[in-house]
């Protein structure tokens, strides 16, 4: 089970879509959670892995540099 608070404006944008299409305010907070969380996982996944990838020393190179060495 999760309760959560919304701003009012996304409340009332969320109840209006629900009233026009006959869903629930739930269907759709469950679609949008289900959306977006592959992304959130992707993007805390790859904060973490460049993060220990800077720690341990790793070195980096430029966009320019990747371009020039595989780039056309």
């Amino acid at each position: 089970m999760l309760a959560l608070r919304l701003p009012a404006e996304v409340e009332a944008r969320l109840e209006a879509l629900a009233r026009r299409t006959g869903r629930s305010k739930s269907f759709y907070a469950r679609e949008a959670i289900l959306e977006h969380l592959e992304d959130l996982e992707d993007l805390y996944l790859a904060e973490d892995a460049r993060a220990e990838h800077y720690a341990s020393g790793g070195a980096t190179v430029s966009m320019e540099q990747v371009m020039e060495r595989y780039g056309e």
